[in-house]
């Protein structure tokens, strides 16, 4: 059963945030963890938080299913960052101009499922692809 976390408005801007994502793109929710808390990047921490996010709703999505929970065999089976409204800002300039200034935010989404799970969907997605090129 996958479970799935979002963080929206994220005041980080896409590029720097999908740099930490393909970090851990693939790896064990546990081994995400370990390397998103020692990362230098400063995206490392808000997706930290998603990943948590996503392993917590895991966990109470087992509960009211009746199913049993295991932390250490959960996958980041996809993990994504899109990017979100950018605030737009003004500086002054020379001679009476004004400098715009682009903040940039992301919506962070990371999806966790056990393991045996990331292998089927991997393999429908790739049947998707096959066939996209066949035409």
């Amino acid at each position: 059963m996958e479970a799935k976390a979002q963080a929206r408005y994220v005041r980080v801007t896409p590029q720097k945030a999908r740099r930490v994502v393909d970090l851990i793109r693939g790896r064990r929710a546990s081994e995400a963890l370990a390397v998103l808390s020692f990362a230098p990047q400063s995206a490392s921490e808000p997706v930290l938080k998603v990943v948590q996010s996503a392993i917590a709703n895991a966990r109470v999505k087992a509960d009211r299913a009746s199913e049993a929970f295991d932390e250490r065999s959960l996958v980041i089976s996809a993990a994504y960052v899109d990017e979100g409204v950018s605030l737009k800002r003004f500086r002054p300039r020379a001679q009476g101009r004004a400098g715009r200034i682009i903040k940039r935010t992301s919506h962070i989404t990371v999806v966790v499922a056990p393991e045996a799970e990331k292998a089927g969907a991997g393999a429908g997605h790739s049947e998707q692809s096959q066939t996209r090129r066949a035409r």
